[in-house]
């Protein structure tokens, strides 16, 4: 039997409906991946259906971003309750959207291996939130599943699932970016509240790899927008200064296209520094854009 490409466990894992067992499977894609047990990201003699909506179970109770219960912030045990499991609950859909990228459009769009790899990366490190988060839901006396929660992330996933470049804006350099925005607060009021377990989960292990998430989109965004102009461009080869602009121009082109309404500040200029990418490229999209 001829051994499995990445991409088929990408898929396997999209089928898998229990979350845990989701990352626990993809921990172990990872490692295969990794240690090179999985070498090839896959054949080009063969496709495979990448499911239009990955397996999930039913007993989360959904509902329209607008109709979702305020959080709160965290001052009382309910609020951290509800907190940790909108937390969970993204993280449920993170690691889906990761192993989604790697086989939604690794093949197609014949990405590199590098790439293949930082996104294994970033979905081992999803499903190890998910799961440490999950399990401090359950010292702080709730479960996953207890609360309701939306699935926007995957919403905005469906809407790029035709497009690598609206992909990586919108779910790497905005959603994941928005999340290093709000995370240093939402830190702090956990350990205001005297929560100081959630907080050091969040602030040591969270916080400092989702920057690393969100320097992955970037790279590969600025990859796909060189290799479009110089089919030859490898990650090795060093951008222009003109190069750099067309870029950001092209960004915010893909985000007014794919994403509604104006960012929203403060940012985590910081944050988002060391993830590669400066002011330029979202302060102007905090303003609404002008039909004149």
């Amino acid at each position: 039997m001829e051994s499995e490409t990445l991409i088929e466990s990408a898929i396997n894992i999209l089928n898998t409906s229990d979350p845990f067992e989701k990352a626990r499977l993809g921990d172990s894609v990872a490692v295969r991946w990794l240690e090179g047990a999985i070498a090839e990201p896959y054949d080009p003699s063969v496709d495979f259906p990448v499911p239009d909506r990955p397996a999930r179970l039913t007993n989360v109770k959904l509902v329209s971003p607008s109709l979702m219960p305020k959080l709160g912030r965290a001052g009382s045990l309910q609020s951290r309750q509800a907190i940790v499991h909108s937390l969970v609950h993204t993280e449920s859909w993170a690691i889906d959207l990761s192993w989604d990228i790697i086989a939604r459009f690794g093949k197609q769009e014949k990405m590199p291996r590098d790439f293949f790899t930082d996104f294994v990366r970033v979905a081992q490190d999803e499903g190890r939130h998910f799961t440490l988060l999950a399990a401090r839901l359950e010292e702080i006396g709730s479960r996953y599943g207890a609360l309701p929660a939306h699935d926007g992330l995957w919403d905005s996933a469906a809407a790029t699932s035709q497009d690598l470049l609206a992909r990586l804006a919108i779910e790497h350099c905005v959603h994941e970016a928005r999340g290093l925005d709000v995370l240093p607060t939402t830190i702090s009021r956990f350990r205001n509240g005297g929560d100081h377990e959630t907080a050091d989960l969040l602030e040591r292990v969270v916080y400092p790899e989702e920057i690393t998430h969100c320097a992955a989109g970037v790279k590969w965004f600025k990859y796909l927008c060189a290799r479009s102009k110089h089919p030859e461009f490898t990650n090795d080869s060093k951008e222009s200064d003109d190069s750099e602009e067309e870029i950001i121009n092209k960004f915010h082109s893909v985000v007014r296209e794919h994403f509604r309404g104006p960012l929203k500040p403060p940012f985590n200029a910081q944050a988002r520094k060391t993830a590669g990418f400066g002011p330029q490229w979202y302060e102007p999209l905090a303003v609404k854009e002008s039909n004149a």
